[in-house]
């Protein structure tokens, strides 16, 4: 066990501990300036997608909408409640500025990323789409990278399915023993039935129950720091302006100034909207859509939700409290976020915060289970393959829930993300240039007048595209 932990923690250091973030910022930065800064332009379009009548019907398909909210109840989670606190915490009221930065950068890679995830998915036996890295690597890239689909398809079982799936509902488990003091293992057998009765519905259902539970938790979470933010209108200035001046170094908050405030930030703002991982494109691409870019705003909409909206609500709450202090120790994580919570509006809130946390997890187990469901198409299409996961998934769950040292396994998850986001990163970098004429289409029928551009795969007919996955309504 001992020689496995090396292992995974010399991958982990060689990935996440200097080379994968400055490569996401870089890149990121990259596909903003060579796409003519794409996110700021459409940015108007994202809130489309939250309007009926503005896409394709799709009778019988998983909407743009409903795949938005996959993957927002996916990338919201852990990290926009502890992970802000953690930043907060260890980078100071700063690392909040370069959360919001990254996350501006970031909405031009998961557009391209989705995009490209869009352009190559494939009709499925059901009638819906399968697309993601996996298969813009096979039909993108060619066969004879097949050996990089496996390799990023592995680490996305490994890391999401599996790893994360228990820690989720280890989470969950937690925040109910400590707010209700319900034992774990209750907590662990519920969780585990909700969740098998939901995967077993398969893409659709998970759809729906996204785009139920979602909103209710997102709703509710922003609801709950606005009335925050009310309650304290007057101190909004001096806030954003410690903000600023700590994410400068004008003002140092902890040990490290600048420097910490930018690391921080930065890591756990990738860390929280996943943008250029590879993850959320195995969900862009079940939607459907008139047009491939139109998928990859509405998924840049989503980092923007996670992140600017999510993550900011509770970098309010935190820093409009008297609970933190600056480069004091012994409160953080989702302890720092309840406590300044209840300082705020009172002891029931700690009630509410574990309720959010039991659906930002439960949400994040649906969103995992897929990702590794459609990661296993790479192997093989049989039927029984997908009940075995459905099956040890559950179980995981509920591993995971009911014995609190059990996650302690699971130290192979952060490595084997940061491997499949290097994957993912290199195949979006070959693919750029496809990704750009997928682009310039999309904005000659705008000019051309066009409300809603199409797309017409005849005009790539270069290109492995599946054109019955590109038949309108």
């Amino acid at each position: 066990m001992d020689f496995l932990r090396a292992v995974f923690g010399s991958i982990g250091d060689g990935t996440w501990g200097w080379a994968l973030i400055p490569f996401l910022v870089v890149l990121g930065l990259f596909f903003t300036i060579a796409s003519g800064f794409v996110q700021f332009r459409f940015f108007g379009r994202m809130f489309q997608v939250l309007f009926p009548g503005t896409q394709p019907s799709g009778e019988g398909h998983v909407s743009s909408r409903e795949a938005l909210f996959v993957s927002v109840g996916g990338r919201v989670g852990g990290g926009n409640i502890a992970g802000v606190a953690v930043a907060i915490t260890l980078g100071g009221p700063g690392a909040v500025f370069w959360m919001w930065a990254i996350a501006l950068v970031g909405m031009a890679t998961s557009l391209i990323e989705c995009t490209l995830a869009q352009l190559y998915k494939r009709t499925d036996e059901n009638g819906t789409y399968r697309g993601g890295p996996a298969q813009y690597i096979l039909h993108g890239l060619g066969r004879e990278y097949k050996w990089l689909a496996i390799i990023y398809a592995v680490s996305l079982i490994a890391a999401f399915a599996l790893g994360f799936n228990a820690f989720q509902g280890n989470t969950v488990a937690g925040a109910v023993q400590e707010s209700f003091g319900l034992d774990r293992i209750w907590t662990g057998s519920a969780l585990a039935i909700v969740t098998g009765f939901v995967v077993y519905g398969g893409i659709k259902r998970i759809a729906h129950v996204a785009d139920v539970v979602v909103p209710v938790m997102a709703i509710g979470y922003i609801g709950m720091a606005l009335l925050i933010i009310v309650l304290n209108i007057t101190e909004i200035p001096a806030v954003i302006t410690m903000i600023v001046k700590n994410a400068f170094g004008l003002e140092e908050a902890v040990g490290g100034g600048m420097g910490a405030a930018v690391a921080q930030g930065l890591r756990r703002g990738l860390f929280s909207n996943e943008a250029g991982l590879g993850s959320a494109p195995n969900v862009a691409a079940v939607a459907h859509v008139r047009h491939p870019i139109s998928q990859g705003i509405v998924q840049s909409f989503s980092v923007f939700i996670d992140t600017i909206i999510i993550c900011s609500c509770t970098a309010f709450v935190i820093l409009l409290g008297d609970v933190y202090v600056a480069g004091a120790s012994g409160i953080d994580g989702v302890v720092l976020t309840q406590k300044s919570m209840v300082s705020h509006v009172g002891e029931w809130s700690q009630y509410f915060l574990a309720i959010a946390i039991m659906l930002f997890a439960f949400s994040s187990i649906i969103y995992n289970y897929y990702l590794g469901e459609n990661a296993l198409t790479v192997f093989t299409e049989n039927p029984i393959s997908r009940h075995v996961l459905r099956t040890l998934i559950v179980g995981l769950v509920f591993l995971g829930s009911s014995a609190p040292g059990a996650t302690s396994v699971f130290f192979f998850s952060d490595p084997m993300m940061g491997v499949l986001a290097m994957v993912n990163l290199l195949a979006v970098i070959m693919l750029f240039p496809v990704a750009m004429r997928v682009l310039n289409d999309y904005r000659g029928q705008l000019k051309e007048g066009k409300e809603h551009p199409v797309f017409e795969p005849e005009k790539f007919s270069d290109l492995d595209i599946d054109a019955s996955a590109w038949k309108q309504d």
